[in-house]
């Protein structure tokens, strides 16, 4: 007889989202997600305040997702939560509150690397969400968010190799700090995305980066873009009332060319197909051009959902589940990390 899948019960707090997901396998029975407001007013998140929020959300959360899933404590075979990296207080909660749940239930604990859960997202499925699951090793997975920006080789679950990464600012950070200069509010990123699809994206031009390799350095970018607003802003006070949109459809340009001109650099024969990662992945001038690579190359692309893009607590729940088929279980001692290492053979 064929054993049943696992019940896992995931949690996702690395930064300012709450997040708990049940699995049953790689198959997504709920995925809830709180958003916190609060740190708008100070435009940018304050690790504090995010903490604290997160020690009030994350039980209501978890229960949302088990209501929602249909299961009890009593069901579950495994739970997983985020070990790092993210703000440190954030982490401590989910990951704290997992253990804990663990330990009460005699439960395999299974703590989580945040980019890994982002690259391996493909391999959920969830009916209207994710009808459609890429599979198999190796791939190529460019990952892309407010803190990086990485392009792996992904030769297994448990085997990620880097080919190449900022080595400044990842390119999330880069938008929002563009974002802030065109005197739109934090976050901004989503903002120039949306504001670019209305704009001409070749009325203003800046400075190319030139790192070679596939690394990337997006902070000689951010001052090309800094002293053309400045140059233009002499000539044309107004500039960024009257011209806003065709400014950020040319900042949004700007900013994503570097990462589709490494594409084809970083691909391998024995590729099987390439994924799409992270945050920025919800930004559509990407997903059209990643889309339209993978058509040029003849080659399958995973291009997250806009719920799997951002922070989930599904995602950490792909990672758990190859970790529970492996017998990949954390120690109960084991601490979350601010910064952890990408795991590789």
């Amino acid at each position: 007889m064929k054993r049943p899948e696992p019940l896992i019960l995931s949690i996702e707090s690395s930064c300012d989202d709450s997040g708990a997901a049940v699995l049953r396998g790689r198959e997504v029975l709920a995925n809830v997600v709180y958003s916190q407001t609060v740190h708008e007013t100070y435009g940018g998140v304050v690790p504090e305040l995010a903490s604290r929020a997160h020690s009030q959300t994350v039980v209501p959360t978890i229960l949302a997702a088990m209501s929602q899933a249909r299961v009890g404590f009593g069901d579950l075979d495994a739970v997983a939560a985020t070990e790092g990296p993210g703000l440190l207080g954030s982490l401590l909660v989910g990951h704290g509150t997992a253990k804990a749940i663990a330990q009460s239930l005699g439960l395999p604990f299974i703590g989580v690397h945040h980019i890994q859960a982002h690259v391996l997202a493909h391999s959920l499925l969830e009916p209207g969400v994710q009808d459609r699951t890429l599979e198999g090793f190796p791939f190529l997975a460019l990952v892309v968010s407010g803190g990086h920006t990485q392009l792996f080789d992904v030769r297994g679950p448990f085997d990620f190799r880097l080919l190449g990464g900022t080595l400044d600012d990842a390119v999330g950070e880069a938008f929002d700090k563009a974002a802030k200069m065109l005197g739109l509010p934090y976050p901004g990123g989503p903002e120039v995305d949306r504001r670019a699809e209305l704009g001409n994206p070749d009325r203003f031009a800046f400075a190319r980066m030139q790192t070679p390799g596939l690394d990337l350095s997006y902070s000689g970018l951010k001052t090309s873009i800094l002293y053309a607003i400045a140059k233009e802003q002499k000539l044309r006070p107004d500039t960024l009332e009257t011209d806003l949109n065709d400014w950020c459809a040319s900042v949004r340009k700007a900013l994503v060319q570097p990462l589709l001109d490494r594409l084809d650099r970083a691909l391998m024969p024995d590729h099987q197909y390439a994924v799409l990662a992270g945050g920025v992945a919800a930004n559509r001038l990407l997903r059209r051009a990643f889309a339209a690579w993978g058509l040029e190359k003849g080659l399958d692309v995973g291009i997250p959902p806009l719920s799997y893009a951002t922070d989930n607590a599904a995602m950490i729940g792909a990672v758990a589940y190859y970790a529970f088929v492996e017998g990949r279980y954390s120690d109960m001692g084991r601490a979350a990390s601010a910064r952890l290492e990408v795991p590789s053979l």
